[in-house]
């Protein structure tokens, strides 16, 4: 036999076993260079004894002559021939070059609407993308390639039943005699059909696909590489499946650490998070979580050290109230309404000594609706900011649009440094943005509700609140409308807060920025480290 497969080439795809395990998408882009290698004739040995494949090709047209003759299928149309620059890739000897039209036929499928699918027919159905229901009659007699036509242009299903039908979405395809049908299942795979698909929904035209040009092999080594390819597979699938397993169980011991942490404050938890970053923190799925476990911690109370010499959280609230009569005297803004009563039920855990629960309107000195107005790229005295334009926290105020209004029209909307602003509609409903260092003219649009926090208040704890489950959890709780979720600035200010002494706010901000600066540095090892196996994956597929 003559080994199509070297053994450096055999040592190299065993080695990408070992790196594909390690790179994120490294099992799909192992599985798409077995079939490669196959259908480049490395992945067997050639056996001088098969018959040429030129002689299988001989046979087929043989046969698709007297199928014409005998009136079952039409004449085809003559394909050009395959030029010297459309061979991408050598050979093995007794293989050959064809057009896929040349050997494949892409059928239409029946008009068989759904109202006529049952789920209780004895032949199964294929739409475009897989089974679609079932039928009494069968439409096409033998196994068969279903490949989409309309909707999922190229997507390819094998049916190895005797029968089924295949809907007008999809073509179906019955290999001739001398093409092992699942060979041909994982040509078409390699051919990447779907990018053919054309128009808004994509469709497939066959006799785009019939000029392709495919590497034909010996019927005999067409079996071997059948048998190689799905004992390759197999070995994916065991990847993946471990791979899934160990993903798993880190999550699992992850939530389990971050549970603990939560619930016992006696740091045993912590300690053992830091013993193990390592190991947990390879996802960062994981590392969300942690953010999501800091922010939690902050609003109980847990992330700081209390000092008994801070003035309680009573006394900073005399000074907010303070604030606020003299707002009020001044004409700045309207006297507040009563807020209902904090009632022990709403109260989702005990305070540390010095807290207090209070309503968000209680920290702060305004909470209403933007501006409506329409966006203008073309005015820029005065900036519109929308929903859209806050992304990661961060505004490019140079992408801002402008509005057609006048500075002293827009006054009460104009933002100042240290609003906080909460989208209270659509997918991004709860959203909120600390504005700092502005340097334009801008009002906020009605989609967003400002929060104009105290100035007694450290209003980075505020924004950081806003970022917290206990927030999370409330406004989900308080979004109304059956469309799109939406809150309004009633429900926004009645979020209950758990409220510390200005020291400990101060204290907690700092150590929520120094431990998020850790989750950024745990992140970027992640894609530091994701990266590395991306390269090698590549560098090793490149020399196979």
């Amino acid at each position: 036999m003559n080994n199509g497969m070297t053994d450096a080439t055999r040592n190299l795809l065993e080695q990408h076993f070992d790196t594909a395990f390690a790179a994120p998408d490294g099992i799909a882009k192992l599985r798409e260079l077995i079939l490669t290698l196959a259908m480049q004739g490395k992945l067997v040995a050639q056996d001088p004894s098969d018959p040429p494949a030129s002689e299988l090709l001989k046979e087929i047209e043989v046969e698709k002559q007297r199928l014409v003759k005998e009136g079952k299928i039409k004449k085809p149309r003559p394909l050009p021939p395959i030029k010297p620059e459309e061979v991408p890739y050598q050979l093995p000897q007794g293989w050959e070059w064809v057009r896929l039209g040349d050997v494949l036929s892409f059928e239409y499928g029946d008009n068989l609407p759904a109202n006529k699918r049952s789920n209780s027919g004895e032949f199964p159905v294929y739409g475009s993308n897989g089974i679609v229901g079932t039928h009494k009659e069968a439409f096409v007699n033998e196994p068969c390639i279903v490949v989409g036509r309309k909707g999922s242009a190229g997507a390819l299903n094998l049916c190895l039943s005797e029968g089924c039908c295949v809907t007008d979405v999809a073509y179906y395809c019955v290999p001739p005699e001398g093409i092992d049908l699942n060979f041909c299942f994982k040509l078409l795979h390699i051919l990447k059909l779907d990018s053919l698909g054309k128009g808004i929904k994509p469709g497939l035209n066959r006799n785009e696909a019939y000029e392709l040009a495919i590497a034909i092999p010996p019927l005999p080594e067409q079996h071997r590489i059948v048998a190689r390819i799905d004992q390759l597979m197999a070995r994916c699938d065991e990847l993946e499946k471990l791979r899934k397993e160990r993903e798993e169980k880190r999550v699992v011991v992850h939530a389990a650490a971050i549970k603990q942490l939560l619930d016992a404050p006696d740091g045993t938890a912590w300690d053992f998070i830091q013993q193990h970053f390592g190991e947990l923190y390879t996802v960062k799925e994981n590392v969300a979580e942690l953010r999501k476990a800091i922010l939690q911690l902050a609003v109980m109370g847990r992330l700081a050290p209390q000092n008994p010499n801070d003035p309680p959280a009573s006394e900073l609230l005399k000074e907010i109230e303070k604030e606020k009569q003299r707002l009020v005297k001044e004409g700045k803004i309207k006297k507040p309404k009563p807020l209902p009563p904090i009632k022990p039920e709403e109260v989702p855990y005990e305070l540390p000594e010095g807290w207090e629960w209070v309503r968000l309107e209680k920290v702060s000195t305004k909470i209403h609706y933007g501006y409506t107005a329409s966006a203008d790229h073309n005015a820029q005295n005065v900036r519109l900011l929308r929903i859209t334009d806050i992304q990661d926290n961060k505004v490019d105020w140079e992408t801002v649009p402008g509005c057609n209004a006048k500075k002293e029209d827009v006054a009460q909307y104009l933002l100042t440094d240290n609003d906080i602003l909460i989208a209270r509609t659509g997918g991004t409903v709860g959203k909120s943005y600390l504005v700092q260092g502005i340097s334009v003219d801008a009002a906020f649009a009605s989609y967003l509700i400002r929060v104009v926090p105290s100035g007694c208040m450290d209003v980075r704890f505020i924004k950081y609140f806003a970022e917290s489950p206990l927030y999370w959890k409330q406004l989900y709780a308080a979004c109304s409308g059956t469309g799109q979720p939406n809150v309004n600035g009633t429900s926004l200010s009645q979020l209950l807060l758990a409220l510390p002494p200005l020291p400990e706010q101060h204290r907690i901000v700092s150590r929520i920025d120094q431990l998020m600066a850790l989750c950024d540095t745990l992140e970027h090892r992640i894609d530091a480290a994701t990266g590395k196996q991306t390269q090698l994956l590549g560098a090793v597929m490149a020399q196979v």
